[in-house]
């Protein structure tokens, strides 16, 4: 473990973009370390090495972007846990984080639905915003899993969040009505309809979000 560990620093150090870390420290992503490894650099890294969960457990416990994105490239989705996804789910502390972890992990759990069920119903927003993004993902590669959300509760708290003050959340939110609506031209007009039933919202904002969805499902089969 020691060795490997060695390894993927070193190959951090060798990839590492001092311009593109600074940048990122500038745009608020706190790490105790950042390398500035871009993504297509981290997949040819993480190639290197054999999926292992307790190699990806000790680099997701760390404080260090690149890090944490190995750690989603490198733990075998098959043996995950719902409670380790959910231990890993409400850890997570930014954006970037959130979408890679949906992308190159959760969305390939057989329980993927039940992480978005539980996940878009909590209180703290940022454990919603996952919850939006991997449901997102399920929809973009036509998972099975996504069949056996509760959509109208995901779409009834979505709507809410249209509303939050938080763009990020408001942004996430979006983000799951657009990829539920592409799904089918019925999905597309519920979308259209519950957002533009939407009370309380600004309606300068709500213009731009119907007119945002509008063009997106303008080509929805």
């Amino acid at each position: 473990m020691n060795t490997v560990l060695r390894q993927i620093r070193t190959d951090l150090r060798l990839s590492m973009d001092g311009v593109v870390a600074a940048s990122m420290r500038l745009k608020g992503m706190d790490y105790r370390m950042n390398f500035g490894v871009n993504l297509p650099r981290l997949k040819e890294i993480s190639k290197k090495y054999r999926p292992d969960k307790a190699l990806a457990e000790v680099l997701w416990k760390e404080n260090v972007r690149e890090m944490k994105i190995l750690a989603t490239m490198l733990y075998p989705a098959d043996v995950m846990s719902i409670e380790t996804a959910e231990r890993w789910g409400t850890g997570i502390g930014n954006q970037e984080i959130r979408e890679q972890a949906c992308r190159n992990l959760f969305q390939e759990m057989p329980f993927a639905d039940q992480l978005v069920d539980g996940w878009t119903k909590s209180e703290d927003e940022m454990i919603r915003m996952t919850g939006y993004w991997l449901f997102a993902r399920l929809c973009i590669i036509r998972s099975e899993t996504m069949d056996r959300v509760c959509k109208p509760l995901l779409l009834r708290q979505a709507v809410q969040d249209l509303k939050s003050d938080s763009l990020l959340l408001r942004q996430s939110a979006l983000n799951a009505l657009r990829y539920h609506g592409r799904m089918s031209k019925e999905n597309a007009a519920e979308v259209l309809h519950s957002v533009e039933s939407l009370e309380g919202a600004n309606e300068m904002s709500k213009s731009e979000m119907i007119d945002l969805l509008r063009f997106e499902f303008e080509y929805t089969d």
